[in-house]
């Protein structure tokens, strides 16, 4: 796996190393010496999937809150999405900065997402499915959410969102 730093402290891009031969390739999702060698200890606890049917379905920003807080390794093993993470983290130099990449099976990206931030995509393509690996055990009632068009965060959409839940619409802004 090869590991770039992103512009918010402790996410990462994380790459796959593909060893390919006729049949296709194989390769490692997950290796918890080279994500500590890499400085980014990450034990994941429970693994999630997000099927996602039509293009353009929004979900997001959520988080848990303290001292639920989860870490996830976010990747999208069918399809595409735009996945954006917030930094929530007070005392950050980058509290209310965010970051997006393009993640999709084709290129096999995924961002290593730590705790005290927020997380959210739009799906690019219909039939998106959305793999998270999570540090945690899920705890029920501690789910917490930001508007995904809050001006104070100001995420640029690469498009509308055509599908959201109703839930994710009532979550509050920032400043409430």
């Amino acid at each position: 796996m090869k590991f770039a730093p992103t512009e918010l402290p402790g996410v990462a891009r994380v790459s796959l190393d593909r060893f390919v031969d006729a049949r296709g390739f194989f390769a490692r999702l997950h290796c918890p010496e080279e994500f500590a060698a890499a400085g980014l200890p990450f034990a994941p606890l429970q693994t999630s999937l997000s099927r996602n049917d039509a293009a353009f379905t929004l979900r997001g920003l959520h988080f848990q809150a303290p001292p639920h807080a989860e870490a996830k390794l976010v990747r999208v093993v069918r399809g595409a999405a735009f996945d954006v993470v917030v930094d929530l983290r007070r005392d950050s130099p980058t509290y209310k900065g965010w970051i997006a990449a393009t993640l999709s099976a084709e290129n096999g990206e995924a961002l290593l997402i730590p705790a005290g931030c927020a997380h959210g995509f739009l799906t690019l393509e219909d039939s998106t499915d959305v793999l998270y690996q999570i540090d945690r055990m899920h705890v029920p009632g501690q789910a917490r959410g930001l508007r995904y068009d809050d001006p104070a965060i100001g995420v640029v959409w690469p498009a509308a969102p055509r599908v959201i839940a109703p839930a994710d619409l009532a979550w509050p802004g920032l400043a409430e």
